[in-house]
């Protein structure tokens, strides 16, 4: 069906339904299990919360980027407790998700139909333990929502010791390389509150793959960091965690501004 900015198609899988996305795969949601995350960077982002947070303790989460809400579905049955408001900006299909699939009700998950550029910019300091951006279009990032003023927005808008996670794409290179170091700025270019997770091949450029960026106001302590790096080393295919300052990671171009 047309959507207000896509084509959405829905295709069986295993034991759930993939969402697309004018053909690229968006959300997919087990309905057998709303718990499984099929995604590996919402594999990646989910044991990163459970490092920082625990494996259960609720949590109060914004989702920049709704599509299918197949994080938040999953973490209202970890986390019991957690109420969630996930902002998108195609009204048709945010509207279609709640048809399609058992998504919780609010105020255990609220849909918000909105920009979230817009939506960030207005946010209170202090509102949110997590705060997720999955936000694409076309299959890469809009340019307004990997700013240095976007990111400063979203960490304000973070609790203390709340974390922000990231999901952006590892090429272009250069794309990634600016991303990460208009994020260093907006932690006032401190990187010690900066974790890069994703593979080796993906961080190096060697294949497109996802690199979540986990980002937090405060530093991450050494024993912060090894808990991390264990977290996602367990998952079923497992990955390390970078410092940006690891030779590997993307670099933006020369007078290439954030």
């Amino acid at each position: 069906m047309r959507t207000s900015f896509a084509t959405a198609e829905l295709m069986a899988r295993d034991t759930g339904v993939l969402l697309l996305l004018d053909g690229a795969e968006s959300s997919f949601l087990d309905l057998r299990d709303p718990a499984h995350l099929d995604f590996e960077y919402h594999q990646q982002m989910d044991a990163v919360l459970a490092a920082q947070r625990g494996e259960s303790s609720p949590v109060k989460a914004l989702h920049l980027g709704g599509a299918g809400c197949a994080l938040a579905r999953a973490w209202d049955v970890t986390r019991p407790g957690s109420q969630q408001l996930a902002v998108e900006i195609d009204e048709i299909l945010a509207h279609q998700v709640r048809t399609w699939f058992d998504l919780p009700r609010s105020p255990r998950l609220r849909i918000r139909v909105g920009d979230a550029a817009e939506v960030v910019s207005g946010l209170r300091p202090g509102q949110w333990d997590v705060v997720v951006r999955d936000v694409f279009n076309g299959g890469s990032v809009p340019a307004a929502c990997r700013s240095r003023e976007f990111l400063t927005a979203c960490l304000e808008a973070l609790t203390p010791g709340g974390v922000l996670l990231i999901n952006t794409p590892s090429t272009p290179r250069a794309q990634a390389g600016a991303e990460i170091e208009a994020l260093a700025e907006a932690l006032q270019g401190d990187a010690s509150g900066l974790v890069i997770v994703a593979d080796p091949a993906a961080v190096r450029g060697r294949r497109r793959g996802n690199l979540v960026l986990v980002a937090r106001r405060e530093p991450f302590t050494a024993g912060e960091y090894e808990e991390i790096e264990r977290a996602v080393r367990r998952l079923p295919l497992p990955v390390r965690t970078w410092s940006p300052d690891d030779a590997a990671v993307p670099r933006p171009e020369s007078g290439q501004t954030s």
